[in-house]
């Protein structure tokens, strides 16, 4: 079975699937709105809350990934200790390229916006209970998300 050793998350390797959003350490706002994107023009923003119990922890084993195809979706965090980041990008047919996934491990100060069409792995936290704030827009269709069968494999920590 394929094995992926999480690292911690940054924003250079994360790049091509997205953004990271740094929690200001000081008194500061910073704005994230670049990052954001809809391919939809009659789609309306969603914003949606989810706590999360968490798993076992590592390591995980994959065997779905799901995309929101037009657009893009973030994860910010309320309450959060560790949390797990799976992406890939698309291979020639579109579905999950898995010899170049990517993981990534999360903490509190570290919130993310995956871009439109970018596949990536449930949402899995670690240690406790978690709480996020999840921002994307939605039409009620089917077109809202869509979800693949991958071959499984493993995510390790390092």
């Amino acid at each position: 079975m394929k094995t992926v050793v999480a690292k911690p998350l940054n924003a250079m390797d994360f790049a091509p699937f997205g953004e990271v959003m740094l929690m200001p350490e000081t008194p500061d706002r910073v704005y994230y709105q670049d990052a954001l994107g809809n391919l939809r023009p009659h789609a309306s923003p969603s914003i949606s809350t989810i706590l999360k119990p968490p798993s076992i922890g590592l390591p995980v084993e994959i065997s779905m990934l799901e995309r929101h195809e037009f657009s893009s979706q973030s994860f910010l965090p309320a309450q959060v200790s560790t949390w797990l980041i799976v992406v890939a990008p698309h291979d020639a047919s579109g579905k999950p390229d898995l010899e170049r996934v990517q993981a990534f491990l999360a903490d509190h100060r570290h919130g993310i916006t995956y871009r439109p069409n970018t596949w990536h792995h449930e949402l899995t936290v670690f240690d406790a209970p978690a709480r996020f704030n999840i921002f994307m827009w939605r039409d009620q269709s089917s077109d809202d998300e869509e979800f693949c069968a991958v071959p499984p494999f493993l995510v390790t920590g390092s």
